[in-house]
């Protein structure tokens, strides 16, 4: 074990919250107050940027009641941003700001919730510390919907989204089905450049095989308008009513986003030059009418996958605390430069979440895709794999705290740090 290191520890959150995003931050909290090296337990306002400006609030000063119902409130309890910091080799002024405030507080231990380019923020942050002498261990927390971190399993927040959208997706699916008038629904899901949320649309079958997407079309395969069109209206003649699922992140052969046929999108783009998406089911909803003929209605499911938390998995809430607990647990045991990741293995034919430590540089800035043998030669629909892949981690129901039959969400009182 390495030696011992005393100072406090600061808590952050980054990038698109999640259903359990603050399950993970809960379990980086109950680690820290346990311990008997970290003085104290700060949480960083909207991310990293709260850290360059000295937005702390303590922790320790919050109610207990109130931070046990952190892991069934969705979104990030502490706020995010999307802020991408300059090479400290290029430019240090967010560095020296930040090592001020640690300096300041004695800060020895910093953990940051969020996905791949939160884990880029981490690495720079990991080196330009080594560099100016300054001891402090960070570990990044998983998270994100997208399920595209590599070098782990899956994500905190994938497992949610996935129920949700299977959901969805099973009730849109009812609806469209109930009219003597046939329809062409098509539902716009999240993800970005990768297909596992809109793979989970899939799911929907798990419990009755005509239920669900006839057609699932994901950014790992190359959109082909003709065939895309072609598909829609063979389904729309052999069977009346067609339910299509397609990722946000869908592009041509040359690599155009499809949401940008649209002539009215204005696009733009976040600091990590991610251009915003959305509007795709609108763009295709006017091909595919102007093709058919037929009632044809878009569906962008947008922010609505990204916290329900009212269909959280259990096990995805679980694995998020566990995650947030290794995270402070592998920092105390003198672990730094690192993010936790899940690993999957099966006791006796049950699934059971493991846990890794992976260096930054592996994650930061990197993608991963769903597996290609899991699409259907079609390239419209997904395998059997996949199910057998995602079963597990839309698993349990968690109990809810209610109040006149609502969610009774966290109320945090957010002290600053004086």
């Amino acid at each position: 074990m390495s030696q011992k290191l005393s100072g406090a520890c600061i808590i952050a959150q980054s990038g698109g919250p999640t259903a359990v995003i603050n399950s993970s931050i809960y379990g980086a909290m109950t680690a820290a107050f346990e311990s008997d090296c970290i003085t104290g337990v700060y949480g960083a306002m909207h991310g990293i940027v709260g850290v360059i400006n000295n937005d702390l609030i303590d922790l320790c000063q919050e109610d207990p009641e109130e931070l046990a119902l952190l892991p069934y409130t969705p979104s990030a309890a502490l706020g995010s941003c999307r802020y991408k910091m300059e090479d400290p080799d290029v430019d240090d002024t967010d560095y020296k700001k930040i090592l001020g405030v640690f300096r300041h507080l004695n800060v020895r231990y910093f953990f940051y919730n969020g996905g791949n380019d939160s884990m880029d923020t981490c690495e720079k942050l990991e080196r330009y510390f080594k560099k100016a002498g300054y001891e402090c261990r960070i570990i990044g927390i998983p998270k994100t919907i997208d399920n595209d971190l590599c070098c782990s399993d899956h994500c905190p927040g994938y497992g949610s989204a996935a129920k949700y959208i299977a959901t969805a997706m099973t009730e849109i699916y009812k609806d469209t089905v109930v009219y003597d008038v046939g329809t062409i629904t098509i539902v716009e899901i999240m993800g970005r450049n990768a297909g596992w949320l809109t793979a989970a649309s899939s799911l929907a079958r798990l419990n009755d095989p005509e239920c669900g997407p006839d057609l699932i079309y994901l950014p790992e395969v190359v959109f082909d308008f003709e065939n895309f069109l072609n598909d829609v209206q063979r389904r729309y003649i052999n069977d009346k009513n067609v339910l299509i699922a397609v990722s946000e992140g869908v592009t041509d052969k040359d690599g155009k986003l499809i949401s940008q046929y649209s002539i009215n999108r204005s696009d733009c783009s976040d600091a990590f030059g991610h251009v915003q998406l959305g509007g795709l089911a609108s763009v295709l909803a006017s091909f595919v009418k102007a093709r058919t003929k037929a009632k044809v209605r878009g569906i962008e499911l947008s922010l609505l996958q990204r916290c329900a938390s009212h269909c959280a998995s259990k096990t995805d809430i679980d694995e998020a605390f566990s995650a947030g607990r290794v995270a402070v647990e592998s920092a105390i045991n003198g672990e730094s430069g690192k993010m936790v990741a899940f690993e999957r293995n099966y006791i006796n034919g049950r699934y059971v979440c493991g846990t890794v430590l992976v260096p930054f540089r592996a994650v930061a800035n990197a993608e991963k895709k769903l597996p290609l043998e899991w699409i259907a030669a079609s390239g419209n629909n997904v395998t059997r794999e996949f199910f057998d892949y995602a079963l597990p981690l839309i698993q349990g129901e968690p109990e809810r705290r209610l109040e006149n039959s609502l969610p009774r969400y966290t109320k945090l009182k957010k002290i600053p740090v004086k």
